[in-house]
């Protein structure tokens, strides 16, 4: 997913293997995760897409600080969905944490390890095997 605010930007699927940058995204004030050869395309992904930061993981509030978490993986997920006009993309971290993708410091690397299973769960009809047919020989 990409967040609401990055409406007007190009987007393209997430792949396992690639390495994306933190960026801001010419045109809005959103931060999040593009391509190394294109800047101006939002990579977006799907809740459950575990990733890799080549450091540990760095975020601001844009104004006063900038916080160093502890932690180079993580998966990316969505908070406060039910809040509309809210930044929902976020990566969550083992320990329970997260950090609004629209926080990560720019020029983070991170390498996408896997994306979630997206298709529907395959449904297994289990039959009963019909009774073995026994052959009776009369007595006599």
């Amino acid at each position: 997913m990409c967040d609401y605010s990055l409406h007007a930007v190009a987007t393209r699927p997430a792949k396992v293997g690639e390495t994306l940058v933190t960026t801001t995204f010419r045109g809005t004030a959103t931060r999040g995760f593009a391509s190394e050869t294109d800047l101006n395309v939002a990579v977006c992904m799907l809740p459950g897409t575990e990733l890799a930061f080549a450091d540990n993981v760095r975020y601001d509030n844009r104004w006063i600080w900038t916080k160093t978490i502890d932690s180079r993986v993580g998966k990316f997920n969505q908070i406060d969905r039910d809040i509309p006009y809210r930044h929902h993309d976020a990566v969550e971290f083992a320990d329970g944490s997260y950090v609004l993708v629209t926080q990560l410091c720019e020029g983070q690397r991170v390498t996408v390890l896997q994306l979630p299973v997206t298709h529907a769960p395959v449904e297994h009809k289990h039959q009963t095997p019909a009774a073995p047919v026994v052959e009776r020989t009369p007595i006599g």
